[in-house]
């Protein structure tokens, strides 16, 4: 091989891998965009949990939650629904959405402090509700921004 064909070579894999390097930042760059809610003039950063497994984990485990963010969870098709704190370990409001509508707010959430998940309680207490999405943000959000049944929501995605 010649000093030329090597050159020629390492410039060319050079080019390669700073195009890979790029391509990934900026794929990284776009996917870093978090979605949002907006609930009246209050826009809320959003974690997404939609399988399973991420549904039933939640916000499990967190010390705290960032002021103007929360997470959604996605029932489509919509379903009924009950929600509990098992492993929570800071109060939540909870906002039961149904097509681009709340229907429900369970304000100030306390976390379980039971070890026994049976014993912990449910969210809405009284009875199952049918969403399409439930909000998480932290315990006060909806009372200290106005937010209120009946107030349209509007995701992005």
């Amino acid at each position: 091989m010649t000093t030329q064909t090597r050159s020629s070579l390492r410039f060319l894999i050079l080019a390669i891998a700073f195009a890979a390097i790029t391509m990934q930042s900026m794929f990284l760059e776009a996917c870093g965009k978090m979605p949002t809610v907006t609930i009246g003039k209050n826009v809320i950063k959003l974690e997404v949990a939609q399988t399973p497994k991420e549904i039933e984990k939640g916000l499990m485990f967190r010390s705290a939650l960032d002021k103007e963010s929360g997470m959604v969870f996605l029932f489509h098709p919509e379903r009924p629904v009950r929600f509990w704190m098992y492993n929570c370990l800071i109060s939540l409001d909870m906002i039961f959405v149904k097509d681009g509508k709340i229907i429900k707010i369970c304000e100030d959430v306390p976390p379980c402090k039971s070890e026994d998940p049976s014993k912990c309680p449910t969210y809405p207490s009284d009875q199952e509700v049918t969403v399409t999405e439930v909000i998480e943000v932290n315990a006060g959000y909806c009372k200290r921004t106005g937010i209120k049944e009946g107030d349209t929501v509007k995701f992005e995605f």
